[in-house]
């Protein structure tokens, strides 16, 4: 049986709004693939950037393309000079197409990647949120046997970046950690720090579903809210050795730096908003290292998806709704709200 000849795929026109395109299914030119998609979830960069308002420019400028960079599924057609992968494969999708030849692609950073041929999925090309998506082929990576459709999806973004967070740290079994910003990245963050070694993982989050959830998911050793800070004075101690912020807020930045023993490092990936510290006690006099860190290399993500299967961990346990692409502006008003888990959708129908 043939593949259809068009499609449905979400845009999102802002204003909070989702919007059907119906599109032609694309055919794979050289050096790409064509992917059956069976899973693409849901990003805060999404509703940040995207949802609400176009808000982007340069690598955050939305394109009016389908949406969705977390996609994950299966190949079913390859274009010309393809050799890597074949049909059948199962794929986790790098979301950032870059041109392969500058410093930052060199290095598997196509996040980073400096050409104006740079274009991510579901912003500047069309991305995940329909049935079938145009890849390119050096933008997927094999999805061990042991990880399902949407494990690869939630790793090709949230997870990548908590992980290169935590990488950055050079995170293990010495280390205290702080999390602030319990939604999905801090709920990767947790569940790889504690695979990674690191004791106690103390989570802090705004919001007590999120705190909730990350204590019912067992990826945090304490859970608190802001309002809670007397408790968290308790596992403070003389401060942690590392801490990330996946809030990307001021007051959970601020706090992350702010619970750091002398020499701490600080990783921030949570996107957006500003900060504002008083550098000399805060920084200079503790000898804090502070990274900036902006999701992860092919090679990183690769690495990832292997080290899932080998710690025993499934992303898709920090699902909480799962959604066919017919319910998108359901699961984006509940993305939206702020205080769920990861959300996903299905366009092949909920797996």
């Amino acid at each position: 049986m043939g593949l259809p000849t068009t499609m449905t795929g979400i845009t999102l026109p802002g204003g909070s709004r989702v919007d059907r395109a119906e599109v032609p299914v694309p055919q794979p030119g050289p050096g790409q693939v064509l992917v059956e998609v069976r899973a693409s979830s849901i990003c805060g960069s999404d509703i940040r950037a995207i949802y609400r308002e176009h808000l982007g420019h340069g690598a955050e400028a939305y394109q009016g393309v389908i949406a969705g960079h977390e996609p994950a599924g299966r190949i079913v057609a390859v274009g010309e000079g393809v050799t890597e992968h074949a049909v059948g494969d199962r794929v986790a999708c790098y979301h950032i197409s870059g041109c392969g030849q500058c410093a930052e692609c060199r290095h598997g950073y196509y996040i980073g990647c400096t050409s104006a041929a740079r274009a991510a999925y579901g912003w500047q090309r069309d991305g995940g949120h329909a049935p079938y998506l145009l890849a390119q082929a050096d933008t997927c990576i094999p999805l061990p046997d042991g990880l399902s459709y949407a494990d690869g999806a939630l790793a090709s973004c949230g997870f990548g970046t908590a992980y290169e967070g935590l990488l950055r740290l050079d995170l293990s079994g010495r280390d205290r950690l702080l999390i602030t910003g319990l939604g999905p990245v801090g709920l990767a963050a947790g569940m790889l720090a504690k695979a990674m070694g690191a004791g106690p993982v103390v989570g802090l989050d705004v919001m007590p579903d999120r705190v909730a959830l990350a204590t019912e998911l067992g990826v945090i050793d304490h859970g608190f809210t802001v309002e809670q800070t007397g408790e968290l004075d308790a596992v403070t101690g003389d401060g942690f050795s590392a801490a990330i912020d996946c809030s990307g807020s001021a007051p959970g930045r601020h706090t992350a730096i702010e619970r750091l023993a002398t020499w701490g490092r600080c990783a921030f990936v949570g996107e957006g908003s500003t900060l504002s510290l008083e550098v000399s006690p805060l920084l200079i006099h503790k000898q804090v290292t502070l990274y900036g860190s902006w999701v992860t290399s092919l090679r990183h993500l690769q690495d990832l998806l292997e080290h899932l299967v080998r710690w025993g961990i499934s992303p898709e346990r920090t699902i909480t709704h799962r959604f066919g692409l017919d319910q998108a502006e359901t699961a984006y008003e509940l993305a939206d709200q702020g205080r769920s888990g990861k959300i996903c959708l299905y366009p092949h129908g909920v797996e």
